[in-house]
């Protein structure tokens, strides 16, 4: 494989420059082409970066031909529209999480992209470190026994209110966006099943009509059940552990990339063994990287436009248990 895949970015926001443009630099058959902004700040991180061109609009940028892929981390309510405007112009899109407000919003935009002819990824970026295959290998082993349960923490401590875009409902802030998104998505890959059945409960701000923090019980189809927590105003934990019959797993780094890329994984058990695995990966890197084979390829990414739409699913349901303050069943008969 030996074709370079270039990549436009669509915004200076800060996880592009903290994360997914140092990947792309470093990434093979990768090579960043173009940087846009409406904020004027494009210059500035071009220039940081080496990026040879900028745009001060988005749709510069989408009619350059040079372009491959795009990658889109702007507020959560703007990714269906900039998707469809990336696809139209033949461009392949690898898009910030959560991907839509809805899971309707996300099965238009998917299917927009197919009839495109262009490839779309949801930027879980956490499941590309390897932690979480060799996590599923202790499972398949029988080490813990039967999978009975699973839960996940993800939470930081939001400084800046005012004026931050993860405290704005209607460009999709709040913590299940924010943070429920990515819970979600590890409980589904590791149990390898969806829920049938959530509840959901959460703590507004007082202020603004963002929930701050939720926990959600869901009812797996498989029968596992599940829990998980998110919040913007608790000390930062991101993690989820795994309750077997035989015994437990805890991964402590489970979401936040490392500067050296060390993911742990911890097994204890009831007749007393114990083992810690420490695991390294790059999983910004290894994800742009699987991305852009991809589309080199021209084979659909491990993370399927449907498993957006089921997360989005989910991560709906979440919030209609919040307003109706009951359970809400994904797959009603």
């Amino acid at each position: 494989m030996a074709q370079t895949v270039k990549w436009g970015i669509l915004s200076t926001a800060e996880i592009a420059t903290k994360w997914v443009i140092p990947a792309l630099k470093q990434a093979n058959h990768t090579d960043i082409a173009a940087i846009a902004s409406e904020s004027g700040k494009e210059v500035e991180v071009a220039k940081a970066f080496a990026i040879p061109k900028t745009y001060s609009t988005y749709e510069g940028l989408l009619e350059d031909p040079e372009i491959d892929v795009v990658y889109i981390p702007l507020p959560n309510a703007l990714h269906a529209k900039w998707v469809k405007e990336a696809a139209k112009r033949g461009k392949h899109v690898l898009c910030e999480k959560p991907a839509a407000l809805t899971a309707s919003e996300a099965y238009e935009m998917t299917s927009f992209c197919d009839d495109q002819n262009v490839l779309f990824m949801e930027a879980f970026m956490h499941q590309f470190h390897p932690q979480h295959a060799r996590v599923r290998e202790i499972i398949a082993a029988g080490e813990i026994g039967e999978v009975k349960h699973m839960n996940s923490s993800l939470s930081f401590v939001l400084q800046q209110l005012e004026g931050n875009i993860r405290m704005n409902r209607e460009l999709g802030g709040g913590s299940l966006y924010d943070l429920g998104c990515y819970c979600i998505h590890a409980i589904r890959m590791i149990t390898r099943s969806n829920p049938a059945r959530v509840y959901t409960i959460e703590a507004k701000h007082p202020h603004y009509d963002v929930d701050m923090a939720a926990v959600s019980v869901l009812e797996m189809e498989n029968g596992i059940h599940a829990t998980f927590d998110c919040s913007m105003n608790r000390a930062g934990r991101h993690s989820y552990e795994i309750v077997g019959t035989h015994g437990k797993i805890e991964v402590p780094k489970a979401y936040v990339p490392q500067s050296d890329g060390e993911g742990l994984i911890h097994l204890q058990r009831e007749d007393g063994h114990e083992r810690r695995e420490r695991i390294v990966g790059f999983n910004y890197k290894l994800g742009v990287e699987h991305f852009s084979a991809a589309v080199i390829n021209k084979e659909a990414p491990i993370y399927s436009k449907e498993s957006t739409v089921e997360n989005m699913r989910v991560l709906e349901a979440c919030h209609r248990s919040i307003e109706i303050k009951e359970a809400v069943d994904l797959h009603p008969s």
